[in-house]
């Protein structure tokens, strides 16, 4: 199987890199300064084993690609650029006929649980992704993995529900690339723990990632938030901490050579500057679970605003100040605002 890795960014490029590694045939899609890069010089891909220089195949979008038969997809853009990716790659004619929305496989290697609604619309075969790496992209041409032993753990599912051959195989692939990648056929549930998990990045990415009392307090707060909405909704998953434990057991965060410490990937996008963030569909998640079945979620909906606001304006990851965070810790407890 060939895999065409739209997104090249921290997930996308790690499981390109890792993947072209093993000896899978890979192109990866990404477009301005970090396509440039990786025609001009090829991907620079840092891990606890060291730096090195990757010759993958880089295009900047559907043109630039022949598709054919065996080809799987795998998107890993941000989901507020999941629908514009869907309609471009969709209709690409596949050798032999067809189109790839109807005869390839496309992977929702991505974060949330949006993504894969979006696709099933338009692709016949999708599979979702539980994406456990601790990746980083801040520079065109660059991306960095701090996972070891394994760079990270994807656990596969076929898409409402299930797994087939092509689950297996797209697994088998990963495994032999340094993850681990369970197949469950129950995927969701994963998802909806991770999603969870991933209330706090709209937390970290404005007010950093360090947990004193008034961020804890925070945190607590958008969680619990969350869970009440999944069970209003009638939503299962698995448990967020027993999913971090084992995946924990497979994947320690080294120090790499060239690295530094960052944020997660709502961090990031502030912190490169994209003009763009993925709360509204984290945050935003549970905000619309809570309004459609009349529980409250006010930490998560003061935390959609600000990481909108961060994102549209252009405000630095971490920046938030003194009395803003005071603010919202009034929000998440419910108490007056402290000075």
């Amino acid at each position: 199987m060939r895999y065409v890795i739209i997104g090249a960014g921290a997930v996308g490029g790690t499981i390109g890199a890792r993947l072209f590694e093993s000896g899978h045939e890979v192109v990866l899609v990404a477009r301005g300064a970090h396509l440039a890069a990786l025609r001009a010089e090829g991907l620079t891909f840092t891990t606890p084993e060291g730096t090195r220089t990757l010759a993958v195949p880089a295009v900047d979008g559907p043109s630039g690609v022949e598709l054919r038969p065996g080809d799987v997809l795998v998107l890993a853009v941000k989901t507020q650029d999941t629908a514009a990716a869907l309609a471009a790659w969709a209709p690409r004619p596949v050798e032999g006929g067809g189109t790839a929305a109807e005869r390839l496989p496309l992977v929702c290697a991505q974060n949330g649980v949006e993504n894969e609604r979006l696709a099933l619309r338009l692709f016949r075969d999708v599979q979702a992704m539980c994406v456990w790496l601790p990746a980083t992209h801040l520079e065109p041409g660059r991306v960095s993995c701090l996972g070891a032993p394994l760079s990270g753990v994807l656990r596969l599912g076929r898409y409402p529900s299930g797994a087939d051959g092509t689950t297996r195989a797209i697994a088998a692939d990963l495994e032999e690339s340094l993850f681990g990648a369970p197949v469950s056929p129950d995927v969701m549930r994963w998802k909806y723990a991770k999603l969870l998990g991933n209330l706090a990045n709209a937390l970290t990415a404005v007010a950093g990632p360090e947990l004193d009392a008034p961020r804890s307090a925070v945190l607590a707060q958008v969680v619990a938030e969350g869970r009440a909405a999944l069970a209003a909704a009638g939503i299962g998953h698995e448990d967020p901490r027993e999913q971090a434990r084992a995946n924990e057991e497979l994947v320690r965060q080294v120090p790499v050579e060239g690295g530094r410490t960052t944020g997660g990937s709502s961090w990031q996008s502030l912190a490169r500057g994209t003009g763009s963030i993925e709360t509204d569909y984290l945050s935003g998640e549970i905000v619309l679970l809570a309004r459609l079945h009349d529980v409250p979620a006010p930490a998560n909906e003061a935390l959609q605003r600000l990481a909108a606001e961060f994102a549209r304006t252009g405000r630095a990851a971490g920046s938030l100040t003194d009395a803003e965070l005071a603010a919202l810790v009034a929000v998440a407890t419910g108490g007056p605002a402290q000075p």
